[in-house]
């Protein structure tokens, strides 16, 4: 079967309160992109990648007016996918969901969080991600109190074969310094945004453990925001969050590159206009990762990366629809089970 993982940018901005699409010319919330171009891309790029499950990330918002699982389904239902079923975990209120599409013939699954319940006093132990972590990130004998501002989607997992998994689709936080005016504001929220995201990946680390002490194969999927050397502040941490996640025992053959080889080139799956310089900026940021017993199985990678994959390059029409569609490109894994 074909798992992925694919950030669609501003999904949201493509429907309206009623979950129903805005195929029109008005602009989405990509640069001199309309909403019928990039919705028309999107389901382009999913027909290709044809998944039996995909997680969305960013995907379209749940709240007092929208649902994520009515808007993606009648977005599967507009474009004929197969994977015509939807759900997501704890709601958030940022516009950006994380959700699972699947093929309900190849696939079950049910959000199925682990963890203690904490409201606001929090947890010294990893509670469910909906909750409050304690934790002193620098040993200054102060805990940090951190929460996911995008809890993680965490699935019971089935095939059709009768394979059971874990799922957890995650969007750690950004460490780009949003807000910052001044250099001296650039450096301070970058490294509060690290330790945050440190945090988080500490505490999906501490998940996946117990999932594998409890005799479960894991597959954390998503946008990390972070991989090894991106950034000049990693040092003052030690490592990435990707390396945290790694240590837990999980394996993605573009993060264990990307640590090998960190002052040579290495996969990327984002792509990002910088602004008044005229050019892009590279990163490989989305990952699909796996526990031992799963990695054994000996599966397959790809990222849909538009000049990168020569079979991507080979079809403009592909081409130009992952170009169009997100700031970022799907990755995918093809396993036996």
């Amino acid at each position: 079967m074909r798992l992925a993982t694919y950030n669609v940018e501003w999904f949201a901005n493509l429907f309206d309160n009623e979950d129903q699409l805005i195929s029109d010319s008005s602009w989405s919330g990509r640069f001199d992109v309309t909403k019928v171009e990039q919705i028309e891309a999107i389901a382009k790029v999913l027909t290709a990648v044809d998944a039996d499950a995909i997680l969305i990330v960013e995907a379209p918002n749940t709240g007092r007016k929208q649902n994520t699982v009515h808007a993606l389904e009648r977005f599967a239902a507009t474009f004929n996918l197969r994977t015509r079923s939807a759900l997501i975990g704890f709601a958030n209120d940022t516009d950006q969901e994380i959700a699972l599409l699947y093929d309900p013939d190849v696939v079950t699954a049910s959000h199925d969080p682990k963890g203690e319940e904490t409201g606001k006093r929090g947890s010294t132990t990893p509670p469910r991600f909906d909750g409050v972590f304690r934790i002193d990130l620098d040993i200054d004998a102060t805990e940090d109190l951190i929460r996911f501002s995008k809890p993680p989607l965490e699935l019971a997992v089935q095939t059709a074969n009768g394979t059971q998994f874990r799922l957890i689709g995650a969007h750690l936080k950004s460490k780009a310094p949003h807000g910052a005016k001044t250099r001296d504001e650039v450096i301070r929220i970058s490294i509060a945004n690290r330790r945050k995201q440190l945090a988080q990946a500490i505490w999906l680390s501490a998940r996946v453990q117990e999932h594998q002490a409890a005799g479960e194969d894991v597959i954390l999927l998503g946008d990390l925001n972070d991989g090894p050397g991106l950034d000049e502040f990693e040092h003052l941490f030690g490592r990435s969050s990707v390396e945290i996640l790694l240590d837990a025992g999980l394996y993605d053959p573009h993060a264990d590159k990307a640590i090998q080889k960190r002052a040579r080139a290495v996969p990327t799956t984002a792509r990002f206009k910088i602004r008044g310089e005229g050019r892009y900026l590279q990163a490989l940021l989305d990952y699909i990762m796996v526990t031992p017993r799963l990695q054994a199985r000996r599966p397959v990678w790809r990222i849909w990366h538009p000049f990168d994959d020569a079979e991507c390059w080979k079809v403009p029409e592909l081409r130009d629809a992952l170009l169009t569609a997100s700031d970022h490109f799907p990755v995918s894994m093809e396993i036996d089970i």
